[in-house]
């Protein structure tokens, strides 16, 4: 369960919608643990206790991505299974260009292993 920030609720809101697609992702992927919602570096920010903080942005072309923190392997093991289907900035994000499909049942898996990345 998500507890939800005001500031970053607005930031989302002034966004394209694929940044409220993939909040809409983080909260459903969050059941069962407790995610605070902040702004970091002036952009929407999840973080569970035992996991790893995701943000939601804008990259220099405009298009919305989910980070992760560079220095896990939250996005390299993404890329490893589902590189090919998604466009992958480094280690540090998953860019979505405007209209692109988010294909939740894959992207929720990143999600979902940055939410609990500190369990192990």
């Amino acid at each position: 369960m998500i507890k939800n920030d005001p500031k970053a609720e607005a930031i989302i809101d002034d966004m394209p919608e694929t940044a409220r697609v993939l909040r809409d992702l983080i909260a459903r992927e969050s059941d069962g643990l407790a995610v605070q919602e902040c702004l970091r570096w002036g952009q929407p920010t999840y973080i569970a206790s035992k996991g790893s903080m995701l943000r939601i942005g804008t990259v220099k072309s405009g298009d919305v991505a989910i980070f992760a923190h560079c220095q896990t392997t939250i996005i390299s093991d993404f890329a490893a299974q589902f590189g090919a289907d998604f466009q992958i900035e480094g280690n540090r994000a998953v860019v979505f260009s405007k209209g692109a499909d988010i294909q939740p049942e894959k992207l929720r898996l990143m999600v979902s292993h940055a939410l609990r990345y500190k369990e192990k």
